[in-house]
């Protein structure tokens, strides 16, 4: 069975297609000048194409925050981070909240 990366050889059977249509595919390796007058995407589509990418791209995934959280490295003693990991899931937002009551935040 081939993977995704793999190019397969030969015809397999049971894959969604047939044996004819196998053999109608014709895609050659492209050549070393086909290759050298490829140009950037940039030159040869319009701007709109790739203003629209940036919208689409930019419309996935969670909101944005307004103060998002940020990741930083903190040494505790381990008796303290285990307290905290026994007391379920969430254990890190507690942690969070500890820091913010104690800080007067």
């Amino acid at each position: 069975m081939a993977t995704k990366n793999q190019k397969m050889k030969s015809f397999e059977p049971g894959r969604g297609y047939t044996k004819e249509d196998w053999d109608a595919v014709d895609f050659p390796e492209l050549t070393a000048e086909e290759l050298d007058n490829m140009r950037p995407a940039i030159d040869v589509l319009p701007a709109e194409f790739f203003k629209a990418m940036e919208e689409h791209r930019k419309s996935r995934g969670r909101p944005s925050l307004e103060h998002p959280k940020k990741q930083i490295t903190l040494r505790l003693d381990e008796d303290v981070i285990a307290k905290f990991r026994a007391s379920g899931k969430g254990w890190q937002g507690r942690i969070n909240e500890a820091l913010r009551k104690a800080s007067g935040v």
